[in-house]
């Protein structure tokens, strides 16, 4: 049972991992489905499927969720067998009580945030999220370096099987936020495994309520158990006390590592059994320190958070670097939106900001480097679009298509080609023809809708240079104005975004 625990694991994060690596796209159309089965993201998107599944699938067999198909649990048990296979010792954990206290109180905040639609809190405390941020920040510039490696190669040869992709930095304080994550999840999945889902993490807080009343679970025969305890000191979980011959179900992560460490088969993955033993929970009153009074208290906070979150939920549903002369080109700067621009498909601010997980698989797949996290306190790490380095083409729809949340609704080209994300505005004081006296006329020229016309800058003279003319109306906000406007460092014209979306 556990040689296939860890196969189906394994496969589960090579194949999330992949969804950020890939910048084509081409994993979304077989993997996609992987990231929809996520706790939070199908919680977001009242993916009432999913959610009955998870929940069916934590009351058969416990916390399965979090020892197979979740990213951040798995990644942590790899780090953990790392430091064990380095560290050369066999057993390396011991039972530890569970910090209810801390459990419930970070879950609590976790359902504040969702409330009052901090959503920087959540994408902070959300395991999915955080995974993905790593995976996006810190693990796809090396995948596209080795791609980029093997396209010079490639070439040379006289191949085209690879094609290089620009690497880049999208946001500064999204990556120190993803190494810092990454170096407090290694550290503390190196020295004491799923510390991080037993005391912080408050989707495992959920499962491990659910999971006290599984209907299978590893139990311990103490006719047979000697009380060695080399159980303890191999459950990564810290969740057996060998003394008590107990096992805290709200913890244990379905691992089945202590299985297979009994010299004496004394502990087997089976049916619960109706009436309590010794090799189950023990009473209330074993526990030190707690009463039954604040472990009634404690469940009674649980389902009222449980219900906040439930309830919460169902309300929100609703470069080149030279020109031809090898002069070097100034990069362009991002203007100061008075708002800021999200994905066609989001509907608007508010919707996306409410469903959205900063998991950032969006900004991975993006193929035009438009979409990039944001800095900004108010939704820090959540995506939104910028076009200094490309801008959003009409025929493209990938970002709809991974977004495991709702935050980016499913949406045709067609329709996408007649949405209004924002409209353009031109700054007279920037435009080529009135700086410089040159003709200039690229935005009137890429604009996919014709919403720009150029017009004489001098009504008294038909030799006069061209300005642009916008017609907002027509104007869907794509952003290729902006970018491929020649004015550096900012652009003559730009894109302001919209707070609703609308169809033009």
């Amino acid at each position: 049972m556990r040689k296939t625990r860890v196969t189906l694991a394994i496969l589960f994060l090579l194949c999330i991992t992949l969804l950020f690596l890939d910048f084509t796209g081409t994993a979304h159309t077989w993997l996609g489905w992987m990231a929809k089965i996520q706790f939070l993201p199908s919680v977001l998107a009242l993916n009432v499927g999913v959610i009955v599944l998870l929940m069916l699938l934590t009351l058969v067999f416990g916390r399965m969720y979090c020892s197979v198909i979740c990213p951040l649990g798995v990644f942590q048990d790899v780090v953990s067998w790392l430091s064990g296979r380095r560290k050369k010792k066999k057993y390396r954990f011991s039972y530890s009580p569970a910090m209810s206290w801390l459990r419930y109180g970070i879950l609590g905040v976790f359902v504040l945030c969702l409330i009052f639609g901090l959503g920087s809190v959540v994408a902070l405390l959300a395991p999915y999220s955080a995974y993905g941020r790593m995976a996006n920040n810190l693990f796809q510039p090396v995948y596209l370096w080795g791609n980029n490696l093997l396209a010079y190669f490639a070439e040379r040869a006289g191949s085209y099987a690879f094609y290089e992709a620009e690497v880049w930095l999208k946001s500064l304080p999204t990556f120190l936020i993803a190494a810092l994550t990454f170096i407090i999840i290694g550290v503390l999945a190196w020295r004491g495994g799923r510390t991080y889902c037993n005391t912080i993490c408050p989707v495992g807080t959920v499962l491990g309520f659910l999971s006290r009343f599984s209907l299978l679970r590893p139990v311990i025969d103490t006719e047979k158990c000697n009380g060695c305890g080399l159980c303890a000191r191999k459950c990564k979980a810290a969740c057996i006390d060998p003394k008590a011959h107990r096992i805290d179900y709200s913890r244990c992560v379905v691992c089945m590592d202590c299985l297979d460490t009994c010299k004496r088969h004394a502990i087997s993955y089976r049916l619960r059994r109706r009436k309590k033993t010794a090799t189950e929970d023990a009473p209330q009153e074993v526990v030190k320190g707690v009463s039954p009074e604040q472990i009634n208290e404690a469940r009674r906070a649980f389902l009222s958070a449980t219900a906040l979150v439930a309830a919460t939920s169902a309300v929100k549903a609703q470069e080149k670097k030279v020109d031809g002369g090898l002069a070097v080109i100034e990069d362009k700067q991002i203007p100061a939106r008075s708002e800021r621009i999200v994905p066609p498909g989001a509907l608007s601010i508010r919707n996306f900001e409410s469903h959205c997980t900063a998991c950032q698989l969006c900004v991975s797949v993006c193929p035009n480097g438009v979409l990039r996290p944001s800095a900004s306190l108010s939704h820090l790490m959540q995506p939104e679009m910028s076009y200094e380095r490309g801008y959003c083409r009409p025929e493209c729809t990938k970002c709809a298509e991974v977004c495991p949340a709702g935050a980016i609704r499913p949406i045709t080209r067609a329709e996408k080609s007649a949405v209004q994300v924002g409209h353009a505005v031109w700054v007279k004081k920037n435009c080529v023809p009135l700086t410089d006296g040159k003709e200039c006329g690229n935005c009137a020229r890429h604009c996919p809708t014709k919403a720009i016309e150029m017009v004489s800058s001098d009504m008294t003279g038909s030799s006069s240079l061209k300005i642009p003319v916008i017609n907002a109306e027509k104007c869907i906000g794509c952003g290729a104005c902006e970018n491929l406007c020649p004015a550096r460092p900012f652009s003559a014209i730009y894109v302001e975004g919209h707070k609703m979306h609308r169809v033009v």
